[in-house]
């Protein structure tokens, strides 16, 4: 079980900084273009734990071009501004293993 909880928490890690990465070239590129068209959009999340829904809202404020607003731990939903609309499953693939890691 220990080891399980290990393995999710170094795959959170390669995939929040490879999100961060992705979206940094993301953020730049809109930037120039000029294609921003900003959005909050609310994300039921499957997370009970406050403090894993707090590193879910954490992970996606570090990700540039999002940023947590609000988060509900009793309704387990999180409102998110992005910079462009996006499905939510790209606003928070780290989800599962923060489930795999803390809960």
């Amino acid at each position: 079980m220990f080891l399980v909880r290990i393995y999710y928490g170094i795959a959170y890690f390669v995939v929040l900084i490879f999100e961060i990465l992705k979206a940094e070239l993301d953020v730049a590129v809109r930037t120039v273009n000029g294609k921003v068209e900003p959005t909050v959009v609310e994300i039921p999340t499957v997370l009970k734990r406050p403090v894993s829904q707090a590193i879910l809202a954490n992970s996606i404020t570090l990700t540039p071009g999002t940023l947590s607003i609000d988060l509900d731990s009793e309704n387990q939903v999180l409102k998110v501004a992005t910079i462009y609309p996006r499905a939510i499953e790209d606003v928070i693939p780290f989800e599962p293993y923060i489930k795999g890691m803390l809960e």
